[in-house]
């Protein structure tokens, strides 16, 4: 016959042991848990860090236009929808600076241009990373388009679109030439946006 303290003494080791065990899988369980919060923040945050939106006003603050950059490879993909601007092609580039101050837009600054070259795809010592195809306004004052900015980025770097001071897309009064430095002969800038990550 087992002794009384000896049956009690074990018993309690094994309630011991069982608590311990406890213990451990529920540290196990948060673990998981917290590695899997942790997880889907970042994959939450590299998701919104692909996708940027803006919105263009004009020298009236009125807004003609919205856009989405979208990160992929190859660059950034922009997708343009515009409304109540004079038909016909506009030069439409992505500039330094993200301050769009109306009317004249010029807190902008230049074109997006880290590599430091002549602005135009028919310039031979072009281009700058914010020139982009002229915008075609229809006769009913709209476009729709996409267009493709291979230079840019979202990600940390020289070529990042959201660095130290930002960037803007703007759309300008007149055509662009794609050849005369610095800016195409594109005339005024009529329609402004900031470049925001969602």
């Amino acid at each position: 016959m087992q002794p009384f303290g000896s049956y009690t003494t074990g018993k309690v080791e094994a309630t011991q042991q069982h608590d311990r065990e406890e213990k451990m899988n529920m540290k196990r369980t948060a673990f998981v848990a917290g590695a899997l919060l942790l997880f889907s923040a970042i994959a939450h945050s590299q998701a919104s860090a692909q996708t940027a939106e803006v919105e263009l006003l004009n020298s009236k603050g009125k807004t003609v236009g919205r856009a989405t950059l979208t990160e992929q490879q190859g660059g950034v993909r922009i997708s343009l929808e515009a409304w109540k601007l004079s038909p016909g092609p506009h030069g439409f580039h992505i500039h330094a600076v993200g301050r769009c101050n109306p009317p004249d837009f010029t807190s902008a600054s230049s074109h997006f241009n880290p590599d430091g070259k002549k602005h135009g795809v028919k310039n031979s010592a072009g281009a700058h990373a914010g020139d982009l195809p002229n915008l075609v306004i229809g006769p009913d004052g709209t476009a729709a388009v996409e267009v493709m900015a291979s230079q840019v980025t979202f990600r940390p770097g020289i070529n990042s679109l959201f660095g130290r001071n930002g960037s803007a897309l703007v759309i300008h009064a007149n055509p662009d030439d794609d050849q005369t430095d610095p800016a195409g002969n594109a005339g005024a800038r009529i329609a402004c946006g900031v470049i925001s990550s969602r």
